[in-house]
């Protein structure tokens, strides 16, 4: 099988490659050079319709991991440029050249924040441009999908915050931070937190392509379960490191008001900054999640959470840079 992973040389995009080379023809389609796999990628931007058409050979599936996803992201039109209008290139260069089935990744971001454990019929509440953005990409991509049922394919997947080695995303600060003991618990620690290992959730694309899981119209939240609770998370890191942390606590609004001063500071130095009022919003929220209609295909993680993060901690005491960036 003929597979093309656009922005595969990113992050979820680089351990999917690594699992499907072997047993699929795999390319990657991206902006920039695969750090791992520079024999295997094309050059296109999908805002850029002609590099694309380029780019895109046919095939049997198109995995579309390409967005904009950062907190910081500026003009917030780029979201907009790349989530929604990318999304709509792709599917004009596939409908070009006879591809029929398409993977995208979306995000659980379009539940919104603090909800009761979302599955996929909760209706949509995004709080952010990158939430509202992927939500509309899905809506082109129904629209897409409706034009052809009978031929088309469309395999939507929405996963919680992912995590693992190599990631610079906010989980990886957090858990560098309590490997280097300088980290100091924000609000009470007692909120829920929906993660997903990247070796999991590339292992259910994988899954759901071997065994033709795709066809019709799908969409999937993706959470590895239990869901922990920070202080867990933290205890978790705790004894992955063998470093005990200050049990001291920031009461939220005064770290929400520290995340502001960093927003002040990040807009005058004109630097992106690991500390924002966002990113505070975002650890003290619940973000709970169900995953009950993938439990039910079949599929079984091949890692539990706690290996997961120990695998990601141990990546960070050993050195390992953090090379990919992450939501």
């Amino acid at each position: 099988m003929k597979i093309i992973v656009i922005g595969g040389s990113g992050f979820i995009g680089t351990n999917l490659v690594e699992i499907l080379k072997d047993t699929h023809e795999v390319k990657i389609v991206d902006k920039q050079m695969s750090h791992f796999f520079p024999e295997l990628t094309t050059i296109a931007n999908i805002c850029d319709v002609d590099a694309l058409r380029s780019a895109l050979e046919p095939a049997d599936i198109v995995v579309n991991l390409a967005a904009e996803h950062r907190d910081d992201v500026s003009p917030k039109s780029l979201y907009y440029d790349v989530n929604v209008q990318g999304t709509k290139n792709i599917l004009q260069v596939m409908d070009e050249k006879g591809i029929k089935t398409i993977f995208f990744t979306s995000s659980v971001a379009v539940y919104g924040l603090n909800k009761v454990n979302p599955n996929e019929e909760h209706p949509v509440d995004p709080f952010n441009d990158y939430g509202i953005t992927k939500y509309q990409a899905e809506e082109v991509l129904r629209e897409w999908y409706n034009r052809d049922q009978s031929n088309h394919n469309l395999f939507v997947l929405r996963p919680t915050v992912v995590f693992g080695p190599r990631n610079r995303g906010n989980v990886y600060n957090l858990l560098k931070q309590i490997a280097s003991g300088k980290f100091m618990m924000i609000g009470k620690g007692q909120n829920k937190k929906s993660m997903a290992f990247v070796k999991n959730i590339v292992g259910f694309i994988q899954y759901a392509i071997d065994s033709n899981k795709y066809s019709g119209n799908n969409v999937y939240n993706y959470i590895d379960k239990p869901d922990l609770s920070t202080i867990e998370l933290v205890q978790i890191a705790e004894k992955a490191t063998g470093k005990s942390l200050s049990p001291m606590k920031i009461p939220y609004a005064l770290g929400y008001l520290g995340g502001l001063g960093f927003d002040v500071l990040a807009k005058i130095t004109g630097k992106k900054l690991t500390i924002s009022s966002v990113r505070i919003k975002k650890f003290c929220a619940t973000t709970q999640f169900d995953s009950s209609k993938m439990l039910a295909t079949g599929y079984k993680a091949p890692y539990t959470l706690s290996e997961g993060i120990s695998e990601t901690i141990k990546s960070i005491l050993d050195g390992v840079e953090g090379i990919f960036e992450s939501h």
